[in-house]
This record gives C-alpha cells, structure tokens and sequence, in this order.
C-alpha cells in the first residue's frame, strides 16, 4: 500500500469519527451546564492524554520499529512472542497503575484542576468523574498495542476506525439524556467514556483475530527485549507527546481562570484538532512503518523522500485548513455551537481561542511528519530533549500571556511553542543528515502560501457578504457555512493545480498505486 493511500485509509476514517466528535460536542454544549462540561472535560482529558500519547504516538513509536524489526527479520511467530511478552507486562501494570490512581485521585486532582478547589463542590464531581474515566487509559493503552501491530503487517483501517466506538457511545448517552432515561449529565458522559474503552479494545482485538495477529497474556516477564522497548518508549512520552503535555497544561492554568475557560479552550481545540487528527495523526501512523522498513532495508534515499513526502502532503492540507480556521473562526463557532445553553459571548470567548490554536496547526501536523525521522531510527532521546524545551517555553508563554489574553493567551502560547517544536526537530534532522529538503518540496511550499492566501482572502469576503445568513436561523446558517467552506476547497484545489502546488492527477496516480 503506498503512503498517500495509507495516509488516505487512515485519513477518511479519522474524519468519520471527528465529525461525530462535532456532533457529540453540539450536543454537550447545548445539553450540558458550562459548571459540569468543565469538570467533565478535565475528567475526560485525564485520560483522554494518555490515550494520545499511546494511540497516536509514544506507544508506536517504541513498539511499531521493534515489532517491525523481528517482523522482517525473524518472521511472524518470533514478532508475535515479543508482542505476548509486551502485552502481559503492560496489562499489569496497566491494572496496578489504573487502581492507585483511582484511590489516589483527589491528590492528582490538586495538580491537574487546582483552581476548582475554590468550588468544593465542582473539585468533587472532578474527582468522582475523573475516577469513572480512569479506566479508559487501560483499555487503550492495550488498544494501542493491538493497533500498532495492526499497523506493522499493514492493516490501518480496524484501528483508524476505533475511535468512532467512543463518539457512537457518548452521543447516545447524551440521546438518552435528553429522552430523560439519564438525569445526572456529568455521570452519564463519564461511564460512556469508560463503556467506550471496553468496546474500542474489543473492536481491535476482534480484527488482530480475522488477521492472524492477536495476541496472548502469558505470565508477565521483563525479559531484555521487553525492557529495551520501555527503555525507548519513556522518553518517547515527551517526545511525541509534547502537543498534549502543553494542552494538560493549558487545562491547568485554564482552571485558574473564570468559570468556562475550561470549557472554551476545549471547544476550540476540538475544532482544532479535526484537521490535525484527520493530517497530522494520519501522516504520522503512517510514515513511521513505512520508514522503519526502509531504513531496515537500507533505503536511505527512499525514506527521506517519504519523508519529504509526508511533509509535502501534511502542508498542502494544513496550511489551507489554517487560513480557514482564522478567517471564519466566528461563523464556525456560531453555526456549529450557539444554541440552546451555549450564548453569544461563549462564541466570542471560542472563537478568539480557536484562531489563536489555528496559528499553530501547520506546526503540529508538521511534527508529525517529523518525528518519525528519529524514532524509526530508534532515537526517542533527542525529541525528548526538544520536548521539555518546548515546554518550559509554553508554560513561560502562557503564564505572561494569559494576564493579559485570558485563556485567549494560553491558546497562543500553545500555537507559537509548537513552531519551536517544529523548528528544533527539523534543525537537528538537517544537521544530522537525514533531513534534505527536495527541489519538488522547495518548489511546492511557496505556490501553496500564495493558492492559500488568495482562497482566504476570497473567503473573507464571502463571509462578510454572507453576514446576514451566518446571523441568521439555522436553516440559513447551516447552507451559507457550507458554501464558504465549499468555496474554499474548491477553491484552493484550483489554485493548487493552476499554480503547481499539487497537481490533481499526481495525487490520483500515487492513490491508484
């Protein structure tokens, strides 16, 4: 399977479950009290960070190389008894680390919601909800081993589409919420999210079976193999983590702010996080086997043009979605959100956070593309090193910014730290050699600024001839959002393929192949 059409499988069902993620966040904003969706989301972020950390990076940055390494070289049984091994010791400690941190849990609330201790009431449900979640770390993590092996004999579709489980769970409990079936909001979203751990796990596990592929629990033993791989996988936390440590910590300092902020900084993430999952996520699950079986190989040119192939696909989709989420931040946010419990000035307050997320996407997706350089290379020591740099400058930024922005500041500050990720990852790939940007690749990036700042700015007008409608009833809303947005992609397609910064028929070509 080639990688755009990887990234493409990936892709399509990553989209699948965002879009329902947006129905699931309409329906929370509308239904849900802002008092309870900010306990909720810390509860829910919790382990919703480790769920990233492993799904979508630390976890098959260590595992997808090592697996793939005995996978090409001593074949498929030798793979599979290193698997059991990995699968048995994390299921234990899975289990140890899952029950103390539910008993511990009111002091890990101190570190992650301090500023609701001034409301002992909403400090209370935050722990009572947090407990219910905890165990959806658990089930992904092991979710993410089965994934990860998956991925390694080339099956990317069963994992892609095991996030849609969880929104397909939450949004019925908010159905039932409002049917009056439920009646505590906060308790019925927070056992969603753990009955959807379950149900994600069993969905894997039932594909690594129709694959040949599923794994054992024999009796738990750090054997060498074992312990090299969670020797690689600790500083790989940080290193591929490092969007969602800064967003732990924005939820932290947003706890310290007016009621909301919790809530208005998720919001907006979430938005922003539909391009970045749908690109960046799907880049990066993608190119990492793809590279390690290269350089396995010893095609060292063939990876680094991967590589700037990733890179190419990830800015030709990021950078437009950029420009989008800037100009039209406000009329996305009022058509998508504004209703029922969710007022105008909660649209302002998103929206401003939104557009200051926006700054930083290209950035993100860019990581993306990345950090597979150094972890197909079996090196997760020098993103680890880039990783806290990048975080003490987004804690120093935020921390200034936010006296004056609110949480409008701890947004930026995430946005412009991860241009400092950027940077310093693709720096330390060039010195060393392994990162050379091609021609096409030079040629490409200056062509899809101009197709993109044309498209935005055609946008922009549109969107202000549009004002009357975006105001409007839904019904009026909803068609005039969709124009713009329609608009804009066709647009941009257009201009892309007139200016050369991606050509139609080669992206048809290399799909086909």
């Amino acid at each position: 399977m080639s990688l755009l059409r990887s990234i493409a499988t990936i892709g399509s069902l990553t989209m699948v479950s965002r879009v329902l993620g947006l129905v699931r966040d309409i329906l929370i904003a509308n239904i849900v009290d802002k008092a309870i969706t900010d306990a909720f989301f810390v509860a829910f972020k919790f382990p919703n960070l480790f769920r990233r950390l492993f799904a979508e990076g630390a976890f098959n940055a260590a595992y997808v190389p090592q697996f793939a390494k005995r996978l090409t070289g001593q074949g498929r049984q030798a793979a599979l008894v290193f698997a059991d091994q990995v699968a048995s010791v994390m299921t234990s400690w899975l289990l140890v680390f899952t029950i103390s941190s539910v008993v511990a849990m009111p002091l890990l609330m101190y570190g992650i919601a301090y500023g609701f201790t001034d409301e002992p009431d909403k400090f209370a449900l935050t722990v009572e909800l947090s407990r219910i979640t905890f165990p959806y770390l658990m089930f992904m993590a092991l979710t993410a081993m089965l994934a990860g092996t998956l991925n390694s004999v080339g099956r990317f579709a069963a994992a892609a589409a095991a996030p849609i489980v969880l929104n397909i769970v939450l949004i019925s409990s908010l159905l039932l919420l409002t049917a009056g079936v439920l009646t505590l909001p906060g308790h019925a979203l927070a056992w969603a999210v753990a009955i959807a751990g379950a149900g994600q796990l069993a969905w894997v596990a039932a594909a690594c079976g129709r694959h040949g592929v599923m794994l054992h629990l024999p009796r738990p033993r750090l054997s060498p193999d074992v312990r090299r791989l969670f020797r690689i996988m600790v500083p790989a936390v940080m290193g591929y983590g490092v969007v969602q440590i800064n967003m732990l910590i924005d939820m932290f300092l947003a706890t310290l702010l007016p009621e909301g902020s919790v809530s208005y900084l998720f919001y907006a993430d979430r938005l922003n996080q539909l391009p970045l999952g749908v690109i960046g996520v799907s880049v990066g699950v993608a190119l990492l086997p793809t590279m390690t079986r290269q350089l396995r190989a010893g095609a060292t040119e063939a990876a680094a043009d991967s590589q700037n192939r990733g890179i190419e696909i990830a800015l030709v989709l990021a950078v437009p979605a950029t420009a989008a989420l800037i100009v039209i931040a406000d009329p996305i946010i009022s058509v998508i959100y504004q209703r029922g419990r969710f007022t105008p000035g909660m649209t302002d307050a998103t929206a401003a956070a939104l557009m200051a997320f926006a700054v930083g996407l290209p950035a993100y997706v860019m990581q993306r593309a990345l950090t597979p350089g150094f972890f197909a290379r079996e090196d997760t020591v020098t993103p680890v090193k880039i990783a806290i740099v990048v975080v003490v400058a987004n804690v120093a930024l935020a921390v200034v910014l936010m006296q004056f922005l609110q949480h409008v500041g701890i947004a930026l500050a995430t946005g412009l730290t991860a241009w400092l990720n950027a940077g310093l990852l693709g720096y330390v790939l060039h010195r060393r050699g392994y990162l050379v940007i091609d021609r096409r690749l030079k040629r490409r990036l200056p062509r899809i600024i101009v197709s993109t700042l044309a498209m935005a700015g055609a946008v922009w007008w549109a969107a202000d001839r549009m004002a009357a409608q975006l105001a409007g009833p839904w019904w009026l809303q909803i068609p005039a959002l969709a124009a713009l947005v329609g608009l804009g992609a066709a647009l941009y397609l257009g201009l892309a393929h007139v200016t050369g910064a991606a050509r139609l028929g080669e992206l048809k070509t290399a799909f086909r192949k």
